[in-house]
C-alpha cells in the first residue's frame, strides 16, 4: 500500500490510488464484538479519506478465529459491518474483506474460504460490502479458482495477484496460469482493479512490467 505521506504526491503524477486499509488490524478483525466499536471509528474516518482521494476500495479484515466458530464469526462480521455500510454507501466507498490462507501465510484467519466471506456478503446485504478475492491466497486454500470466480463476481470487488508458492512473480515460473485466471475475469464483466501485490525476485519495475503484460488479456 502506497504510504499515506505519498498520496499527493502519486496524484500529482497522474495516478489513483484505488485501495487503502481500513482498520486495524489484521488478526484483531470484525468477528469479535469487542472490536466493533473501533473498528466503526477507524472505517469511517478512513471512509471519509478514501473519498475525499477518490480511493474507491478500503480492506477489511475477519480477525483470527481464536476457537470460535464459523457461523459465530459470520454473525459477528455481519453486526460489525451493518453498522458502517450505510456511512459506505453513503460516501461511495466499498468495503472489501479481504480473503487470506491460513495454511501458510496467515495461520487462524478465518476469512480463508470464499464461501465464508461470500455467506457475509450476502448476510449484511449491502452493495457496498464486498470481498477482496486474492488469487495467490485462494490458490492455496481452495484451488478451482475459474469457477470460483465466475459464481461469486458480484461479491468480488478487487483483486490481488501472486505467484505460488512463493508469493513472488506470477511468471511461468509458478503454478497458476493468469492469462486464463484473467480472460475469466474479464468474461465475467468485472469493471474494477486487479492489484499486483508480490515479493519481485528481480528488479520491480521490471517484475511490475511483466506481470502487467502477462496479466494484459
Amino acid at each position: 500500500m502506497a504510504p499515506r505521506q505519498a498520496w499527493d504526491e502519486i496524484r500529482a503524477a497522474g495516478l489513483r490510488i484505488v485501495t487503502m486499509v481500513g482498520h486495524a488490524s489484521l488478526t484483531d478483525g470484525l468477528n469479535r464484538k469487542e472490536n466493533h466499536n473501533r473498528i466503526e471509528d477507524e472505517l469511517k474516518r478512513n471512509i471519509d479519506l478514501a473519498a475525499q482521494y477518490d480511493i474507491p476500495v478500503l480492506i477489511c479484515f475477519s480477525g483470527n478465529r481464536r476457537g470460535i466458530s464459523d457461523e459465530e464469526g459470520i454473525q459477528n462480521c455481519v453486526e460489525g459491518l451493518k453498522r458502517v455500510a450505510p456511512y459506505a454507501e453513503q460516501k461511495g466507498v466499498t468495503l472489501a474483506m479481504e480473503l487470506l490462507n491460513s495454511k501458510v501465510d496467515h495461520p487462524d484467519y478465518q476469512c480463508d474460504h470464499t464461501w465464508w466471506g461470500v455467506e457475509v456478503c450476502k448476510r449484511v446485504n449491502s452493495p457496498r460490502v464486498k470481498l477482496l478475492y486474492d488469487i495467490y491466497h485462494m490458490q492455496i486454500m481452495e484451488g478451482d479458482l475459474i469457477r470460483t470466480i465466475r459464481a461469486n463476481i458480484q461479491y468480488i470487488a478487487h483483486f490481488h495477484t501472486a505467484g505460488n508458492p512463493g508469493r513472488r512473480d506470477p511468471d511461468e515460473t509458478q503454478e497458476i496460469y493468469y492469462p486464463a485466471v484473467m480472460r475469466a475475469i474479464k468474461e465475467t464483466k468485472y469493471d474494477g482493479f486487479i492489484g499486483h501485490e508480490f515479493g519481485p525476485k528481480g528488479d520491480p519495475i521490471e517484475a511490475l512490467r511483466k506481470a502487467y503484460q502477462i496479466c494484459d488479456v
